[in-house]
């Protein structure tokens, strides 16, 4: 049996509008009937440290990092001159999924985000379907940031390095949330001292030329769908505020003012980058430098920036990676609360309060794929996992009320996740869709055998 959370209101106790269909006080993995989204299998909780800025700062440290160095040349090449069309598409979209996410959080302050939005609210299997496409996906999101932190580094050892930093921010996430949250704000703040200098350096620069900047459809509509499916992949470090809905102080409060916090800081950043860098490399430039940053200082006539830009990228990355691993380990803890993934990786350590089984057996598959694999393609399959788990949130969100207006930007969501998805490279579509069918069918087998 799936145990279910009891939802909060905003101030975080009670209930809202009555029980949920079906809801009650289910016995945990334990029998002891806790409801398992709100504690381990040993009944042990999480600690409340974060506060609404540390919430900014993690998502802000998964959504502006290593995204913007990498997914603008893909993009561009993607849309032409319809880019800064592709990026209004994407944050159009992301806007919808954080509100959605934000109202589902301050009724389900639990870890496991969008995983434990879809079992209360649609039933166990989409809960699990969401929690499928985030585990998966962003583990190989981990993956390519791990790569990235490398290329910059030492190129020539980009395996290695990436390994050492899987490691390292394994560990730090191990000593607990507050630390990773600490490190966070150091790295966000590189970050945009790095992103900054780059804005200033292109705009102030004689081979800024605004002509560059107007829109249009060069590679049709199709091509600004697609830039916009690439670059959500940039926008989508909010989900990590929600997967951290156990340890916020007053959830019900903090998560939905963070989430649109984060969002809106991180896509003013990124137009100003967009803005900078098309206005100095054009669409067609944009297109085919392999690093879009350092390209358009370098056109900009201060060579002597790249390094920085350089130094900024591989920070970014690290940050993203803290980020990521922070958000899968804590949809693990949840998946593995219900049994559908190892129910040892639900403890949570009597001093560190944290999911430490989760964290290292998300750090060793990580630390795995990025010694063995070459995953730069694997990042619009995590776009793919990304899209589906927010559908599953939108969809989720559509049943909370039922007032017309309620549903506006539930509904939006809901259809442009699917239409981003699709519109991603054909590669990427069949193979996303392959993972999240492998995915379905383990849950059927599963309570296929149960029955018998």
């Amino acid at each position: 049996m799936i145990s279910r959370v009891r939802p909060m209101t905003q101030s975080g106790s009670g209930q809202h509008g009555g029980r949920l269909p079906g809801e009650g006080q289910a016995a945990g993995p334990q029998g002891s009937g806790t409801p398992a989204a709100g504690r381990s299998a040993e009944g042990a909780e999480l600690r409340r440290t974060l506060g609404v800025g540390d919430a900014v700062v993690i998502g802000l440290g998964s959504m502006v990092g290593a995204g913007i160095f990498a997914a603008l040349g893909p993009a561009g090449r993607a849309a032409g001159s319809g880019l800064l069309l592709g990026l209004a598409v994407a944050a159009v979209v992301a806007y919808c999924n954080a509100m959605s996410s934000a109202r589902l959080a301050a009724l389900y302050p639990a870890s496991g985000g969008t995983y434990v939005y879809g079992r209360e609210r649609l039933g166990p299997f989409w809960g699990y379907l969401a929690g499928w496409s985030f585990v998966v996906g962003k583990t190989a999101s981990c993956a390519a940031m791990a790569l990235t932190v490398g290329a910059y580094v030492w190129p020539g050892q980009a395996h290695a390095v990436a390994v050492g930093a899987v490691v390292v921010l394994t560990v730090v996430n191990y000593g607990g949330v507050q630390k990773s949250a600490w490190l966070t704000r150091v790295i966000v703040a590189l970050v945009l001292a790095a992103l900054a200098s780059v804005v200033v350096v292109c705009l102030g620069s004689g081979a800024s030329d605004a002509g560059r900047l107007g829109i249009g459809l060069s590679h049709g509509m199709g091509g600004v769908l697609q830039a916009a499916g690439l670059l959500f992949f940039a926008f989508a470090g909010y989900a990590r505020i929600a997967t951290l809905g156990e340890e916020v102080r007053e959830p019900a409060r903090t998560i939905p003012r963070a989430i649109p916090l984060a969002l809106g800081i991180a896509l003013v950043v990124y137009a100003a980058v967009a803005v900078a860098v098309l206005s100095v490399l054009g669409a067609d430039g944009l297109g085919r430098a392999s690093a879009p940053l350092a390209g358009a200082v370098r056109a900009a006539g201060v060579p002597g920036l790249v390094p920085v830009v350089r130094v900024g990228a591989a920070v970014a990355a690290l940050g993203s990676l803290l980020a990521l691993i922070l958000g899968v380990s804590r949809t693990t803890l949840a998946m593995a609360r219900d049994r559908h993934l190892p129910g040892a990786l639900a403890a949570v350590h009597p001093r560190f309060q944290v999911p430490h089984r989760a964290e290292l057996a998300v750090g060793l598959v990580v630390a795995v794929l990025a010694a063995t694999v070459d995953v730069r393609g694997a990042i619009g399959f995590s776009s793919f996992g990304v899209l589906a788990y927010y559908a599953v949130a939108n969809a989720s969100a559509w049943t909370l009320r039922s007032a017309p207006v309620s549903r506006v930007l539930p509904a939006l969501g809901l259809v442009g996740c699917v239409t981003l998805a699709f519109a991603l490279p054909g590669v990427s579509v069949v193979v996303g869709a392959a993972v999240l069918a492998a995915g379905a069918a383990a849950y059927g087998i599963r309570k296929w055998a149960a029955l018998r």
